[in-house]
């Protein structure tokens, strides 16, 4: 299954001079929080617009598979939260080469970009 995390553009790209990301949230680190929040395609609209609205860095949507991160051996857990939804929660970095694509994103593009994304 495809699955979405929102990141500032810079800290991906120094997680890419590094070779790995290490960004929670948009308030955490994954050694803060214990993961790395994701979304499904259905989810990271209303997931974006909660943790970024007010903020005017510029974000990309990392777009991973959850197969090819467990395939090399980091945990992927769906977990339930507050309101009820399950969440994918990345267990560890995610590496580079987890990233299947990179795409810059507002608030206001992101439903038209996931609608083309395949489950």
């Amino acid at each position: 299954m495809i699955i979405l995390h929102i990141a500032r553009a810079a800290d991906w790209a120094e997680a890419v001079a590094a070779g790995e990301y290490r960004v929670s949230s948009r308030e955490a680190t994954l050694a803060q929080e214990g993961f790395i929040h994701a979304s499904t395609r259905h989810q990271v609209a209303a997931t974006a617009r909660r943790v970024w609205t007010g903020s005017s860095t510029p974000l990309v949507m990392l777009v991973m598979d959850d197969t090819q991160v467990r395939d090399a051996g980091t945990d992927v857990l769906y977990e339930r939260a507050k309101n009820g939804q399950e969440y994918p929660h990345i267990y560890g970095p995610i590496l580079p080469a987890f990233v299947r694509e990179v795409v810059p994103v507002t608030l206001d593009q992101i439903e038209d970009i996931t609608a083309f994304l395949a489950d």
